[in-house]
């Protein structure tokens, strides 16, 4: 697990055994997560890692596999995707992975469905 500070960033970063583990499933269900695109992934420092905020509680995030959907139908990739939730919204309390986690889930799902028109 490695830990990020920069604004607008993930503060931690989990690696697929880590996700896998807080999880309580096997590696390869986190990668069939990744490929189903309930969970986000990126490589960093050649290894591919999920941020640590999007799994809480020994689940996903709820609506996360919603919205991931919703902007990949936007034609975000997944770098694209993560730069989107983290990017600090003063509307929101914080970022829309922030607001994801709290009671405004339901916009940041709206959000992210008016970037596909």
């Amino acid at each position: 697990m490695s830990e990020t500070t920069s604004e607008g960033a993930p503060t931690t970063w989990l690696t697929f055994p880590d996700v896998a583990e807080k999880l309580d499933v096997p590696v390869s269900k986190v990668h069939q997560m990744v490929r189903d695109g309930a969970l986000l992934s990126v490589r960093r420092d050649g290894v591919r890692q999920v941020p640590g905020e999007l799994v809480a509680n020994h689940t996903v995030l709820k609506h996360l596999p919603g919205v991931i959907t919703l902007l990949r139908d936007a034609g975000f990739d997944d770098e694209e995707a993560l730069r989107w939730l983290y990017q600090p919204d003063d509307s929101l309390p914080g970022t829309p992975a922030q607001a994801l986690a709290g009671d405004q889930a339901t916009e940041v799902k709206r959000r992210a469905q008016a970037l596909g028109f």
